[in-house]
This record gives structure tokens, sequence and C-alpha cells, in this order.
């Protein structure tokens, strides 16, 4: 399984990811599902991934192979005009993929589906976030959908929905999806570190801070510890239940 957010802040965008994925218990691999194409000073895209490997990593290749032969028939994420456009360069692609998947005879389709957040900035025009589907559709975020989840979403949900503020510094942002990250991690097994993160500031056109923090990372048990601990003493504040 997987988790990855995208978050829209004020200053910009912040993505963070999982790299585990399995197929069974005892068989529990490591990859990178984000992805970063940058032209300096005139553009950088930010792809987090979701869903079968196979798919998500024919995904990557091709638009990585067009990158570096673009023509009429195959656009690149490094020509089209617009976030926009690079929105639907993507879903089709991943649509292209699928098909590729269902042609070859593997028809269980839902099998080798997958999901995508899409974000960043060409210059002309404003930061975009976008969540594409394996239907090849997709939305943007806006204010009232600030940021987009995909993989095993439910258990990270609820404290972006209660802390996240649009006015967030990028720290501060990063400390909110690894809380996040950790109340994932806890409940799902399928999910785990090390998480890769990306930080890009608006109008910079050039890739921000990256990294990637393990699970025994010294910050990370930190925060871990105190949310835990912070958590029980929220709890044991609160009124008695009166039976």
């Amino acid at each position: 399984m997987t988790y990855c957010v995208g978050l829209v802040l004020e200053a910009g965008l912040v993505f963070m990811s999982d790299t585990r994925t399995n197929a069974g218990l005892d068989n529990i691999s490591t990859f990178r599902k984000m992805h970063v194409w940058e032209a300096p000073g005139e553009r950088v895209i930010t792809m987090l991934t979701a869903g079968n490997l196979a798919t998500t990593q024919a995904l990557v290749s091709l638009l990585d192979e067009r990158t570096k032969a673009p023509d009429d028939r195959a656009p690149s994420l490094l020509a089209v005009p617009s976030m926009f456009q690079a929105a639907r360069l993507v879903a089709d692609t991943l649509r292209e993929v699928i098909a590729q998947h269902a042609q070859t005879g593997q028809q269980a389709d839902a099998s080798f589906n997958a999901t995508v957040i899409l974000g960043g900035q060409i210059a002309g025009g404003p930061p975009r976030l976008f969540l594409i589907y394996p239907e090849g559709n997709f939305i943007e975020a806006s204010a009232d959908t600030p940021f987009f989840q995909i993989g095993e979403t439910k258990y990270g949900r609820p404290i972006l929905v209660r802390a996240y503020e649009p006015g967030l510094r990028f720290d501060e942002a990063l400390r909110l999806l690894l809380v996040s990250f950790d109340s994932t991690v806890k409940a799902n097994l399928s999910v785990g570190a090390p998480f890769d993160y990306h930080v890009y500031e608006t109008g910079s056109l050039r890739a921000g801070k990256t990294g990637r923090i393990a699970a025994d990372d010294p910050y990370f048990a930190d925060v871990s510890e105190r949310w835990g601990d912070a958590l029980k003493a929220a709890l044991n504040s609160l009124p008695t239940f009166r039976l």
C-alpha cells in the first residue's frame, strides 16, 4: 500500500510520500514514489504515485523518455505550456499505460490501476496541485480542498483536517505531515518509512529542499513519542463520562 500527500500553502507546495510496497507479509520492498522534473528558472513539476507498481513505473519511464525525445504525438512535461496541460499529459499517459496492460491479456483492470498527485509551477502561471484518477480524469486543489492524499488515506486525514492552515511555514507543514504519516504507520503495516519530501517555494521555479526521513530518524521518533503523549494527556483532560 502507499500513503502520499500534497499540500497547497500560501508559501508554496509541500509533498511527502512513503516508500513501502508489499505483495504479502513476507515480501516488503522500498521504492521511490516521488518524482521531480525541473527546468531551472522555467518550471518544476512533482509527481506522487500510488497503485500498481508496474503501472506507476511504466508511467514514470514514459514521461522520462518523452522529456528526452519529445514529438507532437508524445509531448513532454518540460514543454507543455501550463500545469493544466501537464495534468492532461500525465492523465493521458496513465490511461495509455493501463490500456496497454489490458491489450496484453491482463484483464483484471482494477489490479493495474494507479492514482497520481501532480503539482508544481510553470513560468507565467501560479503553483497548482492536481489529483489524477486511473480513468484519466482529474481535479484541482482549491481553497476548499487545499490538500490531496492517495493510498491509505483514512488514518492520517483527521490531523490534516484539524491542523492544516494555509499560512503554515514549510517546517510547520512538514511537522504536520510527519504526524499524519506516523498515525498511518501505526494503524497500517503496509505503509512505512523512509519518507521522501519536497518543499517548493512559490515563484522560485527551482526544485526546493528535498530529503528522506528514515524510520529511526531522531526528530521523527521525538515527534511520534511526543504526539502520543500529547494525545493521552488531552484525553485525560476531558470530562469523565457519567454512567
